[in-house]
């Protein structure tokens, strides 16, 4: 992977007016709005309609608050293969995001081997943040390879038994690692608290990741909405992500008002993949009895997967200040 969110802020500073201009957007946001109107805009209520091209002052300002919580992701993991404490967090829970570096400093936190989790208020509200690093593990990296789709198991289908996401993916979120618990069940303890705590105020969820960790927020937020009934808005902001899911999954996460925002590099093979994506026009065609039967027969191989939620696409080639940087 080229870019971490870090990196990413350099283009989204620059962001292109229509004409391919670089030009200094203004807040397509009114002002005036209520506070609580304009969280819920950026938060993606109203899928960012008008938000994207060009890219809202606001809205970048929320894109680059969510990368800082991803770096301190990173910056809190161990990656030091020979350390006693390889894959923990370096940091004691009370003092991770001030001793990685996050400008929030000493707030309400906690730690699980994937994420970091801040709580930060503001405009009117409190915003939970939820975030996920990227593979760093040889276990993890196992896992991102299992890229056949499999039917999402226990509460998380609900209904529908057609929706299926990646097999390693899914296999990161549920499995627990010997004593701990997994990342689902840990995700589902905390939130139990904060709702309980914070449920009478005004609240939003953000669930925020890089690559794998892009993959893993967007099962981590459909988890939420469909194990609290009443849970607040919900959104991922995702950077640099492989696809997850197919079609039918896409549906449930639009069913349950699961708002995705994905920030992508169009440079970046990782969101390129795995499988392979039915564009609209082939389903048009699917209506033709003989492409039918194809189509199911593709979609039998469980490698065809569907974009999901709305998309914002940057190019590093575009951006002098990433012309330099490695890996």
């Amino acid at each position: 992977m080229k870019c971490r969110p870090n990196n990413l802020n350099f283009k989204i500073t620059n962001s292109s007016g229509p004409n391919g201009n670089n030009t200094s957007t203004q807040s397509i946001v009114s002002k005036s709005k209520k506070p609580r109107d304009k969280w819920m805009e950026l938060q993606g209520i109203k899928n960012w309609e008008g938000l994207l091209d060009p890219l809202d002052d606001g809205l970048r300002d929320e894109i680059l608050r969510y990368g800082e919580f991803v770096e301190a992701a990173y910056r809190c993991f161990d990656f030091d293969t020979s350390s006693p404490d390889y894959a923990t967090c370096r940091y004691p829970k009370g003092s991770m995001l001030s001793q990685s570096g996050h400008p929030l400093g000493p707030v309400g936190s906690a730690t699980w081997r994937y994420a970091t989790t801040g709580r930060d208020r503001e405009a009117g509200r409190r915003d939970v943040v939820i975030a996920y690093r990227g593979t760093a593990t040889c276990m993890e990296w196992v896992e991102n390879l299992r890229v056949a789709l499999t039917t999402l198991s226990g509460d998380m289908a609900q209904s529908d038994r057609e929706s299926m996401v990646q097999s390693g993916f899914l296999s990161l979120y549920t499995s627990a690692v010997g004593p701990r618990p997994s990342l689902q069940d840990s995700i589902r303890d905390e939130m139990q608290k904060i709702l309980t705590k914070y449920g009478d105020e005004p609240l939003s969820i953000t669930v925020t990741g890089h690559s794998l960790g892009a993959a893993l927020a967007t099962l981590t937020a459909h988890d939420i909405n469909t194990t609290f009934k009443h849970a607040p808005l919900v959104t991922v902001v995702s950077f640099g992500g492989p696809r997850i899911g197919n079609k039918s999954f896409r549906s449930q996460l639009e069913k349950s008002g699961t708002k995705v925002l994905r920030i992508v590099n169009s440079d970046d093979p990782i969101t390129k993949v795995p499988g392979f994506v039915l564009n609209e026009s082939s389903t048009k065609m699917s209506e033709i009895r003989p492409l039918k039967w194809v189509q199911k027969c593709v979609e039998e191989t469980q490698w065809v997967y569907a974009e999901i939620g709305k998309e914002l696409r940057l190019s590093s080639k575009d951006c002098p200040h990433l012309s330099n940087i490695g890996e």
